[in-house]
């Protein structure tokens, strides 16, 4: 009865160990990154009505298809979790696995929109799969308290300047700072740059000579100096992101020295044994 017991312990064990063989085999990840890329194409191309209407049977079967093999490729990598509720552990899985479940949920004719669009959300599944690019947005969610920070300052800095311009040019160009809502939409048109001159300060600035002192000042204030702020904020915690997995790495790489060390002084005292023996 117990070697029959120990049997069956041992059977989801090796499937176990099986499934993680698998999972962690190179040609497993760059295999879920193709079919990701291919409902990535089916995707786009059903996007064009009439070669989704003539071919609609074949995108149904294609959706189906790629919605299984994620399927089973999230049940594998659930099984090489050992135990398995610590595959559940990492916030990457919670997402792959409720995008795939997801598409098992919404199945039927009155959620079509919802499908489409839980087709399209496959396609993030490849930041959880690329590590490179986990970490990235690893990095970038650690820049949000910081971000908060910032946010606050450049809505302060908005508020001021929306406030001046509608004061200064509401008369002048009422299209463009004729009350606070258009002041502030006004102001995020130029903080990015985009026809700013021509469409925005050239027109008040015929009317208004000073009117440039203003613009100029805000776009040295709102996009170099607050963006530079982003940019810096985000650059400094991917690198505290690298120097972290670098010293992950560096700890393993001491654990497994420390190891072959034992094993080393493990093997010279059988080795001392058998000699005196």
């Amino acid at each position: 009865m117990a070697s029959q017991q120990a049997k069956e312990n041992k059977q989801p064990h090796r499937i176990s160990e099986y499934c993680a063989k698998i999972v962690e085999h190179k040609a497993f990840t760059t295999t879920v990154i193709t079919f990701i890329i291919i409902n990535a194409i089916v995707v786009g191309i059903e996007t064009y009505p009439n070669v989704y209407q003539t071919y609609t049977s074949w995108f149904y079967y294609a959706d189906i298809t790629l919605l299984w093999i994620f399927t089973i490729e999230i049940a594998l990598r659930m099984i090489a979790a050992r135990p398995t509720y610590t595959f559940f552990k990492s916030s990457w899985n919670w997402f792959d696995f409720l995008i795939v479940a997801a598409g098992h949920i919404f199945v039927g004719a009155h959620f079509v929109t919802v499908l489409r669009i839980l087709r399209v959300l496959r396609v993030l599944r490849a930041i959880s799969v690329i590590p490179s690019l986990r970490k990235l947005v690893d990095a970038l969610l650690l820049t949000i308290p910081a971000l908060g920070n910032i946010m606050i300052l450049m809505s302060i800095i908005f508020y001021i300047f929306a406030v001046t311009g509608t004061m200064l040019f509401a008369d002048v160009a009422p299209e463009y700072f004729g009350n606070l809502q258009l002041s502030l939409l006004t102001l995020f048109q130029v903080v990015t740059l985009e026809s700013w001159a021509s469409g925005v300060m050239r027109p008040i600035f015929a009317e208004v000579a000073w009117s440039w002192i203003y613009f100029v000042l805000f776009i040295l204030v709102g996009t170099f100096i607050v963006f530079n702020l982003f940019i810096g904020v985000i650059v400094s915690n991917v690198e505290k992101t690298n120097k972290e997995d670098d010293d992950n790495d560096e700890a393993e790489m001491k654990n497994e020295v420390r190891e072959l060390r034992k094993e080393i002084v493990e093997l010279k005292n059988m080795m001392i044994k058998m000699n005196k023996s």
